[in-house]
């Protein structure tokens, strides 16, 4: 069973911006990269942030220092990607501890790929399990908390859209997965006032990804921007759809690519 390792919050001053004052995010998979960017921003906007994490706990931790330290509220929550009961029951404590829940983050994920012919079952499995199965039993479980407001954002990637080299058939499969899920949940979830959406990356600059790499540098070459993101021009996308201004934007799969799909 999973439980939260840190409940201490520090009250928000004045490096908010405000447009979250009030809202509670949890991040799943928000330990590293584009979560961990992400849970920055939602903190700097005002939220409470909750970050989820599977193995990392060092690494969550020191977000949540970090948040703090910059007057932010933050607290680490263990939940595991694979274990359905463990993931649910993180993001009820989330919603018990603060009353509410108004944002998920979905930005666990694995990127594996291999030949089809060396491909193993196990390979596909832990790809469904982590990347569409945790997405589903997240937004199921965080939904019970939601009201009306309440923002569903998922991590995607633009190789939903191509996949321009071998051996990615597996990953590219699972965030296609997404796009459907979330016109699903949009329709499901719209009447109760609550938006679904997908923000589907190229390559960003991170561990899984790094730029500065051989591989890193062959992508260039299919961008129309001959770069590799940052992971907080992500989390700006992410912190826009989960802000007001984003009411009216749900059932999307939006692009933050280089121009990758172009």
């Amino acid at each position: 069973m999973s439980t939260p390792v840190n409940t201490t919050a520090a009250n928000v001053t004045g490096t908010a911006s405000g447009t979250l004052n009030g809202k509670v995010a949890f991040i799943h998979g928000g330990s590293r990269g584009i979560g961990a960017a992400t849970a920055r921003r939602l903190a700097r906007e005002g939220a409470t942030v909750a970050v989820g994490y599977a193995a990392s706990a060092i690494a969550a931790e020191a977000l949540v220092e970090e948040i703090k330290a910059t007057g932010g509220r933050a607290i680490a929550v263990k939940a595991d990607a694979t274990d359905a009961d463990a993931l649910t029951l993180a993001i009820d404590s989330v919603a018990e501890q603060f009353g509410r829940l108004d944002i998920l983050v979905n930005s666990a994920g694995v990127l594996k790929v291999g030949p089809l012919e060396s491909f193993t079952l196990a390979d596909f499995d832990q790809t469904i399990a982590v990347n569409v199965r945790s997405v589903f039993v997240a937004s199921q479980a965080a939904a019970k908390h939601m009201k009306d407001g309440g923002r569903i954002i998922n991590i995607g990637s633009t190789n939903a859209q191509r996949m321009p080299f071998a051996g990615g058939a597996t990953y590219a499969m699972s965030k296609s997965a997404l796009i459907g899920l979330v016109k699903g949940l949009a329709r499901d979830l719209g009447p109760r006032g609550i938006t679904v959406n997908n923000v589907a990356p190229g390559p960003v600059d991170t561990d899984m990804n790094p730029e500065q790499s051989e591989f890193g540098a062959a992508l260039h070459d299919l961008m129309a921007l001959r770069r590799h993101g940052k992971a907080d021009e992500i989390a700006a996308m992410v912190a826009y759809l989960a802000g007001p201004e984003a009411g009216f934007v749900t059932g999307g799969d939006l692009l933050i690519d280089g121009g990758f799909a172009a």
